[in-house]
């Protein structure tokens, strides 16, 4: 019998808790509004947070200069945080930062607002305007707590976004490069690939960067007017020498070594003139 009645049970509480807590959403106690929303943000999952953050919304304007602030603000930023509005909670962790310096929880503030700016950092196709303020913020961070127990994971994640960013450049470069061979002009990728190779020092994709600059060094040569290509064959040609000067066993050399072929093999009939009008 008792086993009957359990369903009905449930429904009266599921409906009095319910009931109660409209009664304090729509009521005036600020003391009531924090107990609660305090109590369904400790439950931790998504609908109570959601419930949690709007009661919080009322009564976090009432709270400022008051000892169960700090507390208030925090879980305030974190239910942004965990509802993954990332753009709010790295608004508000920041705030947060600014407003308690010297809390227990300033430094997992810090790491949780440059980690929401990374959550917003979009696939490396699209602009990265987001992925570089996330970047920023991140290293920040490690700066300022450079013994964090966050630090491990944000140098993880440093390391991701500089990869999205050198994946976005290359191939942005390797685009112009495309383009100039449709249209006939290679200055674009040549700049390209210079701002790349000064950027990413480190990159993965260097070699391919010196490769991409010198190809496209060579065609700007061979498209040019009579008068330049020598002189732009040469320039082509010291574009080779300083990717030799790094990837004498590069992966690329050998496609880098065609192009060079081509390059003396233009470069020796401007010798042969140069002799035969001697």
């Amino acid at each position: 019998m008792k086993l009957y009645f359990l369903p009905l049970l449930f429904t009266v509480l599921f409906f009095a808790s319910c009931s109660e807590y409209q009664n304090v959403l729509k009521g005036d106690d600020t003391t009531a509004k924090f107990e609660m929303a305090d109590s369904l943000y400790q439950i931790g999952k998504t609908g109570k947070y959601k419930k949690s953050l709007r009661l919080m919304e009322q009564i976090v304007p009432l709270y400022r200069g008051k000892p169960q602030a700090e507390k208030l603000m925090y879980m305030y930023a974190n239910t942004f945080y965990v509802l993954e509005d990332y753009f709010v909670a790295g608004y508000q962790f920041e705030r947060f930062e600014t407003s308690y310096p010297q809390s227990d929880s300033v430094e997992r503030a810090a790491y949780k607002s440059a980690k929401s700016y990374y959550e917003l950092s979009p696939r490396y196709s699209l602009d990265q305007k987001d992925t570089r303020k996330a970047l920023e913020k991140l290293q920040a961070y490690v700066n300022k707590y450079p013994n964090s127990n966050f630090r491990e994971e944000s140098n993880a994640l440093v390391k991701e976004l500089r990869e999205k960013l050198e994946k976005k450049d290359i191939e942005t470069a390797d685009q112009y490069l495309l383009i100039g061979k449709q249209i006939g002009s290679f200055k674009p990728a040549i700049d390209a690939y210079e701002n790349f190779i000064s950027d990413h020092p480190g990159s993965i994709y260097r070699e391919q960067a010196f490769l991409g600059r010198f190809e496209a060094a060579y065609n700007r040569a061979i498209n040019s007017i009579p008068s330049v290509v020598e002189e732009r064959l040469i320039t082509a040609k010291g574009y080779y020498t300083q990717y030799l000067k790094y990837y004498k066993e590069g992966e690329m050399k050998a496609e880098a070594d065609a192009i060079l072929a081509e390059v003396d093999k233009l470069l020796s009939t401007y010798d042969t003139t140069t002799t035969s009008e001697n």
